[in-house]
């Protein structure tokens, strides 16, 4: 993976509104790998923070969503 794809991965991952089964759908990585990544470059204490945050978030989580569509802000 190069680093503009681990980039556009952790942007989608602080985003409120992109749920894991997007990044899946986008690059093949199971939430648990997206978490993996999110570890692996971030400062600790931002991670805690990231993770606390998601943590059985609705909107991360689409079979927690009503909707069951996905949209990110920099697709047309």
């Amino acid at each position: 993976m190069d680093i503009k794809e681990v980039d556009r991965i952790i942007e989608m991952c602080w985003e409120d509104r992109t749920p894991f089964e997007a990044i899946e759908y986008q690059f093949g990585l199971k939430e648990k790998d997206a978490i993996k990544i999110m570890r692996k470059n971030l400062k600790k204490n931002t991670f805690k923070v990231w993770r606390k945050r998601v943590s059985g978030r609705k909107t991360k989580h689409q079979e927690l969503k009503s909707s069951s569509r996905f949209k990110s802000i920099h697709k047309k």
